[in-house]
């Protein structure tokens, strides 16, 4: 049985305690905040990408650089915004001097990733980038050729849709890239429009469609001037971020 919004978005609220005060390995020594992820608590897509980076390490919000403001571009042209989406990392903790994740560090941050994927129940999940994408899907293939292609798993015990895409920094850096994510952000809507694939042993678990969809702002953080976030100082308590 699905349960309900609230129930979800409850567990949702204890589970970022428990990020924000992580200190399993060793990036909590240099990272200014933990960056748990923001949206919409209830949302039908959801985007992983790799880690924070210096903006999201001091603002304590996932994709708010250069890199974000794409991702936002590519969202409205399809007519979303990050009050309908949910947005979140492999890590939660920035690795110094914004290097890959490491082997170790991503399975110790695995089981948030996944309890996310539970609690938010996504019908699609866009993995952004290598790192995401060859977690999510349990495959050592490359986001160039996997891009743009669904696959169907099951992940946080339910079907969903996994929907590997370039990540909008290797966007930025060639311009062939930015056209194909783009090309491949035009097929969410018809993604999120599926019916959900059946988990293993039994038929979906949730209908689609959302019924009292908690915001960004009533779950995980309100954004300002659009959607992008003001730059807060270092160190802010992000429990104020909760309404």
């Amino acid at each position: 049985m699905p349960r309900p919004s609230a129930e979800r978005r409850e567990d949702l609220v204890a589970l970022y305690r428990e990020v924000r005060g992580c200190t399993l390995c060793p990036l909590h020594e240099s990272r200014t905040q933990a960056v748990f992820g923001n949206g919409n608590a209830d949302a039908d897509l959801m985007l992983v990408g790799e880690a924070p980076g210096a903006h999201e390490d001091a603002q304590g919000v996932p994709f708010v650089g250069r890199a974000g403001q794409l991702l936002d571009e590519l969202l409205a042209e399809q007519g979303l915004s990050r009050l309908d989406v949910f947005v979140t990392n492999v890590l939660k903790s920035r690795p110094p001097g914004n290097r890959d994740p490491q082997p170790d560090e991503i399975q110790t941050c695995r089981p948030y990733l996944e309890r996310q994927v539970e609690l938010i129940e996504p019908r699609v999940i866009c993995t952004l980038g290598n790192f995401a994408t060859k977690l999510l899907s349990g495959s050592p293939r490359g986001i160039t050729q996997v891009h743009g292609t669904a696959q169907e798993r099951e992940l946080g015990g339910r079907g969903v849709r996994l929907y590997p895409l370039f990540h909008p920094a290797a966007a930025l850096r060639t311009p062939r890239v930015k056209e194909q994510l783009r090309e491949d952000f035009a097929r969410l809507p018809e993604l999120l429009a599926m019916g959900l694939p059946a988990p293993a042993g039994g038929p979906p678990t949730r209908p689609s469609g959302r019924e009292g969809a908690e915001s960004v702002a009533e779950s995980l953080g309100r954004t300002t001037d659009g959607d992008r976030p003001e730059p807060e100082p270092p160190g802010r308590d992000q429990l104020g971020l909760f309404g």
